[in-house]
């Protein structure tokens, strides 16, 4: 599973891990993605997200059915 989720676009940050003795060595930084699924009542099916935290509460806010539909505007495949 990809560190990218699927309705905020959100995908990791790279940068440097500092040592005690100033050394630098490069890191990455991972969006909480986490696997949903969601009931479509329209299509009467279920569907499921990869999501970050972010995205959960999008989902929430705006609900489901307006989230899958941009997303297909968008061109993903739902």
């Amino acid at each position: 599973m990809s560190a990218h989720c699927q309705v905020t676009g959100r995908a990791p940050s790279f940068g440097n891990a500092v040592s005690h003795s100033h050394r630098r060595t490069r890191r990455r930084w991972d969006p909480n993605i986490q696997r949903k699924t969601y009931y479509l009542p329209s299509e009467g099916r279920r569907i499921t997200l990869h999501v970050s935290a972010k995205g959960i509460k999008t989902i929430d806010r705006d609900g489901i059915e307006s989230v899958v539909a941009r997303l297909r505007r968008e061109g993903q495949k739902v």
